[in-house]
């Protein structure tokens, strides 16, 4: 045994000590352009993918479905990442060809959010990819996390169009919570909404089955229609207003039809799944708007490659207690092209008192 531990020991001061002149003459090439060989990269693969899940598995990923987020993050995008990873209709650059490893197209697949998150935030060792934690604030990563999201599909002139809504560094203000922060502006006062205009729902506003009531709407932050902009996705627009038409008519059939099977809708800090929503609020809201008198405000959208985001605001008179109000709905729905239709993904509705003149 004790020969053993010492021709162990010998053997190890051997390999440091081979490890140690190869390091020291200098001989390896660390040129970027001497690539690895297979095994060498292969393992370098390896510890790079299993480390990035193994620090990301547990962070909470919030809403990225926000569209000034996810604007914010189109802006973000467009001035600190581009020269490694392109942007549709963008050709391969100078730089690019002399990284390696050499960047992945972002434009070409959809990474998982938690690890597109901690790459973003902390880096990759000896790579191009810098640690933007150090200078960007975890709100700020997420919206370039959220805008990655929609990347994929866009068109060269979706993209160019989406950046130029980005707003400048300055008004760029910390979105924290995508779901809870008020981001003001984006009323679309005066769009063409047509007859079919939008859905108003105001289910809240009974507070008698779980949903917000005007109150608790009214001190809540705006939902914000920034960036949507009329007949910008005309398709996604139709299957909008489709949604409304039916609930407004009460056609529960054509309703569960629009809204996908993973569809998920939300109102007042309470988020159902398709079923959940079939099987108790759905029947409300219909009887609600029955009885509803509803003006169309504003209608609009923004297209995102296969996914589309559609908004619009509408006022309603109902009666409610027995006592006449006045209320303005704002609805955001994400579709999801389904075919050649489009399918909605998810309903977010906020619901308040205007206030007397």
């Amino acid at each position: 045994m004790k020969q053993a531990i010492i021709t162990v020991v010998i053997l190890c001061v051997v390999a440091i000590a081979g490890v140690g002149a190869f390091v020291g003459s200098g001989v390896y090439n660390i040129g970027a352009d001497a690539h690895h060989t297979k095994p060498v990269y292969a393992l370098m693969q390896a510890l790079r993918q299993r480390s990035i899940a193994h620090h990301a598995k547990d962070i909470v990923v919030p809403k990225l479905d926000d569209p000034p987020l996810i604007l914010k993050g189109a802006g973000q995008y467009a001035a600190m990442c581009t020269g490694c990873h392109l942007a549709p209709g963008m050709a391969e650059n100078e730089m690019r060809p002399g990284l390696y490893p050499k960047p992945p197209e972002l434009a070409k697949f959809r990474p998982d959010p938690r690890a597109a998150f901690w790459v973003i935030k902390h880096g990759i060792k000896m790579s191009a990819m810098p640690a933007w934690g150090a200078s960007h604030d975890d709100a700020t990563i997420w919206s370039m996390v959220a805008f990655l999201q929609k990347l994929p599909g866009m068109t060269p002139a979706q993209y160019k169009d989406m950046v130029a809504k980005a707003p400048p560094d300055e008004d760029m203000h910390s979105h924290g919570d995508a779901d809870e922060d008020a981001h003001g502006g984006g009323t679309m006062a005066g769009m063409d909404m047509g007859e079919d205009g939008g859905h108003s729902h105001a289910a809240s506003a009974q507070g008698d089955h779980g949903h917000a009531t005007p109150a608790s709407s009214a001190a809540a932050a705006p939902l914000s229609l920034a960036g949507m902009q009329p007949k910008a996705a005309p398709a996604a627009e139709a299957a909008a207003q489709a949604f409304h038409a039916a609930l407004q008519r009460g056609d529960r059939a054509a309703v569960l039809a629009l809204l996908a099977p993973d569809a998920s809708i939300s109102e007042g800090g309470r988020t159902e799944s398709r079923d959940e929503y079939a099987g108790g609020h759905l029947g409300e809201d219909i009887a609600f708007l029955k009885t509803a008198r509803i003006t169309p405000v504003s209608l609009g959208s923004m297209p995102m490659g296969d996914t589309a985001m559609v908004g619009s605001e509408s006022d309603l008179q109902a009666t409610i207690k027995g006592k006449p109000a006045m209320l303005r709905s704002r609805e955001m729905l994400n579709l999801r092209k389904d075919g050649d239709s489009w399918k909605i993904v998810s309903v977010r509705w906020e619901t308040a008192p205007v206030p007397a003149e």
